[in-house]
């Protein structure tokens, strides 16, 4: 009864979201368009449910060859790769919204464990790998608003930022997303979704933290 209660829900709440961000999607679009390399959706192929790949929809934030230049897959705080534009969507979150036309694909929910791509998810300990989709990925979910500004932990960090992410941040994000399969309900769904719109204007709050008082202990 969850699965379908929720998959409703997703849908219902996809076609409301797109159809009052309709008026600041297509100036969006056309920004897009007339600035950086004129890309307007970056398509990335993901892992999701039941580890199953799938192409993932996001608005195109940096440049189209960022995988092979800096960093390669991390993402620093004032990165180079990306453009000016990319960097109020980033900062926004606007740039996941593409995505809700994979919720209504079915390749996603609204709120469940991040989709990755092969280099992050292999970054996850092994025994997580098997069981951290098995939710449906969301565009939010809890490890999306511990890890709100995980380009400030890596641009700041005393370590090689790759090193840092799979020796610190992917381990705990692993703990955070088998919490959240563990606890999954649509209580817990409405209490992700609203901490999420609280965390972009309060980046710096650790509300989560009162409304889950059982998260797994933070390692940074």
């Amino acid at each position: 009864m969850y699965k379908f209660i929720k998959r409703l829900f997703d849908i219902i709440l996809s076609l409301v979201v797109l159809t009052i961000l309709l008026p600041v999607l297509i100036p969006l679009v056309i920004l897009l368009k007339l600035t950086g390399e004129g890309e307007i959706f970056y398509f990335q192929r993901r892992i999701g449910y039941k580890n199953e790949y799938f192409d993932i929809w996001k608005f195109a934030t940096m440049l189209k060859n960022s995988p092979n230049m800096g960093t390669g897959m991390i993402t620093l705080r004032n990165d180079s790769r990306v453009t000016p534009m990319g960097g109020f969507l980033r900062m926004t979150k606007l740039n996941e919204l593409p995505q809700i036309i994979n919720v209504l694909k079915g390749d996603m929910s609204i709120v469940g464990p991040r989709p990755l791509v092969d280099k992050t998810f292999n970054a996850y300990p092994e025994d997580i790998r098997y069981k951290v989709y098995d939710s449906k990925p969301g565009i939010t979910g809890i490890g999306s608003i511990v890890f709100r500004d995980e380009e400030k932990l890596l641009s700041t960090c005393t370590i090689p930022p790759q090193e840092y992410y799979d020796t610190v941040i992917a381990p705990y994000k692993g703990e955070l997303e088998i919490w959240y399969n563990a606890r999954r309900s649509l209580l817990v769904d409405f209490q992700i979704i609203f901490l999420t719109a609280w965390v972009i204007v309060f980046p710096s709050s650790r509300l989560m933290d009162t409304f889950f008082k059982d998260l797994p202990r933070r390692k940074f």
